[in-house]
């Protein structure tokens, strides 16, 4: 009896595994987006980054791997200044990451625009048990953004998936920080690629502002395209650069259209 109603159920259950599939592909937050404060990059994004959502970074090469944890931590600083100061960022970091990557530095985040005071990190022995404890954070209220940061392909198209579907307990903003460019499959709203750029020099010669190549090679609402910038860590916020070409529409719908 107890097969038969198992068999029965198959169907339904299937059909909303669909559904859920489905949502992933083709949600559009009822919240407005997060701008970015780069005109041609929120154009592009539909207004800005997408809130209750996962994104993936990535740099563009191993030396680049600083500069995509900067562009991390510049979005979570980003998500503080846009109307969720009383909430948390939450650094995920497994123990294999830390080694190649350096472990964070409180007084360089701080200096970076993303107070300590707001940051908690966390540790894990594996890229399961960080990819738990980011799903397990997207679904609180109290923490406005997520990174984690992996190493390997741990975070498969499963795993994009499930990370998605925490995102939209709440305007949270999951953010995935690969060691390297994954070409596997993924739930993720969008995919950047970061390259650091020398950025210009303060008036006295010195160090000038953070800067940025950034490439957006994944975008769920229209095209991609590249851009360089620069982030202000006293104002917190992008400064667009000069600019560079951006990648041609797909031919066979509008530029606008959204990537089904």
């Amino acid at each position: 009896m107890e097969r038969s109603l198992t068999g029965a159920q198959a169907p339904e259950a299937l059909a909303r595994l669909r559904q859920s599939i489905e949502k992933i592909q083709h949600y559009q937050h009822d919240n407005a987006p997060m701008p970015l404060g780069l005109s041609e990059a929120d154009r592009l994004l539909g207004g800005g980054l997408t809130l209750g959502a996962l994104h993936e970074i990535s740099p563009s090469a191993p030396v680049h791997l600083g500069a995509a944890c900067g562009f991390a931590l510049a979005l979570a600083a980003l998500s503080g200044k846009a109307g969720r100061s009383g909430r948390e960022t939450l650094f995920i970091q497994t123990d294999m990451a830390r080694f190649e990557g350096g472990a964070p530095y409180g007084l360089g985040f701080d200096l970076f625009g993303l107070p300590a005071r707001r940051l908690l990190v966390l540790r894990a022995r594996r890229a399961l048990d960080a990819l738990f404890a980011m799903e397990e954070a997207l679904k609180c209220r109290g923490i406005a953004s997520v990174i984690a940061e992996l190493p390997d392909d741990s975070a498969d198209l499963t795993a994009t998936r499930r990370l998605s579907l925490a995102a939209r307990e709440h305007d949270g903003i999951g953010l995935l920080l690969r060691h390297r460019s994954a070409s596997m499959p993924s739930a993720a709203m969008t995919r950047w690629e970061v390259s650091a750029k020398a950025g210009a020099r303060d008036p006295h010669g010195g160090l000038g502002t953070t800067s940025f190549l950034l490439s957006l090679v994944k975008n769920r609402r229209g095209p991609c395209g590249r851009f360089r910038v620069a982030w202000s860590h006293h104002e917190l916020a992008f400064v667009p650069e000069d600019p560079v070409a951006v990648a041609a529409p797909f031919a066979d719908r509008p530029a606008d259209a959204a990537i089904a």
